[in-house]
């Protein structure tokens, strides 16, 4: 991992160790960028809510631009899935099992595995992470095509621990884990996902105060859901020149998803008036546990 600035809190993490070692003539996967509003939607739903699919190596983003009333049902869904609130996200009712719940504020929730639905019960955006284990979302990816063949660099997805108590539906508001002083951001994990979600920004980012750095064996997917970015990713040089990339420096529109393949520099850059960035990791990142950043950890033990 590339050192970070003395000031940046990451600055303190402990590397984790490589999950495993990989040749360095192993091929490094190209970035994959995806705006979800300038593509054909996958899916339609009876009331024109409109949903993207996108994938990375072991993840599924589904971005719905969601209509009151419509429904998003899943049928023995093979592992637990997560949804995102921010603050502009439709309120959701959630269903799983005899369990059902409403949430209409920032949020972290986690559905069990089984079957379940969600329920847009306001116009507004509904994001929902899947691991690949659910194959019918993977297959009917916008970017399907680039995973044809595995990121051999990237750590293949083994889930973690089974969640204190079993698998059930979990509700984590926003509201009470605020950014606090010594913590990178709001950290929640599941058993198959970490997500980190960073503060909005109320003004672009200093270009002086950016944060190269580099991942040895995991992908990291970056979700703008507000405002301008601008992702730098250098490609490292192996043996083999014929494989080598041109570094990239390009702006994406939000809503979007930058994944950013092992083992490239990369840093983003907010460069709008007002930005939110939110990174999603899987499997979930070892360095962010053992640093005990993760705010659910009781839940989602480690080990």
């Amino acid at each position: 991992m590339t050192a970070y600035a003395a000031d940046d809190i990451r600055s303190k993490l402990a590397a984790a160790p490589p999950a495993r070692t990989v040749d360095p003539s192993t091929p490094i996967k190209p970035s994959q960028w995806i705006e979800f509003l300038t593509l054909p939607p996958t899916e339609t739903a009876p009331n024109g809510s409109r949903t993207w699919l996108a994938r990375a190596t072991n993840l599924v983003i589904a971005y719905t631009e969601a209509r009151a009333g419509d429904v998003f049902p899943r049928t023995a869904q093979p592992d637990e899935y997560a949804v995102l609130l921010y603050s502009d996200s439709a309120p959701i009712t959630v269903t799983a099992g005899d369990a059902s719940e409403s949430v209409a504020e920032e949020a972290f929730v986690v559905v069990p595995p089984g079957d379940s639905e969600v329920r847009a019960d306001a116009d507004g955006v509904l994001i929902r992470l899947f691991s690949t284990v659910a194959t019918d979302l993977a297959e009917a990816t916008l970017n399907a095509d680039a995973y044809a063949e595995p990121d051999a660099r990237a750590t293949p997805l083994e889930p973690w621990p089974d969640p204190a108590g079993g698998f059930r539906l979990r509700i984590y508001r926003l509201a009470d884990t605020p950014i606090a002083e010594g913590r990178f951001g709001r950290i929640f994990r599941t058993t198959n996902l970490m997500v980190n979600f960073l503060a909005e920004e109320p003004q672009p980012r200093n270009v002086q105060k950016l944060s190269p750095h580099h991942h040895d064996d995991f992908e990291q997917i970056s979700l703008a859901v507000k405002g301008r970015f601008k992702h730098h990713i250098r490609y490292p040089w192996g043996p083999d020149s014929t494989r080598w990339r041109e570094d990239e420096h390009a702006e994406i529109a939000t809503p979007s998803i930058c994944v950013i393949p092992p083992p490239t520099v990369h840093t983003t850059q907010g460069i709008g008036d007002h930005q939110q960035l939110i990174d999603i990791f899987s499997p979930p990142r070892v360095d962010f546990s053992n640093q005990g950043w993760v705010l659910n950890a009781d839940d989602y033990p480690a080990t």
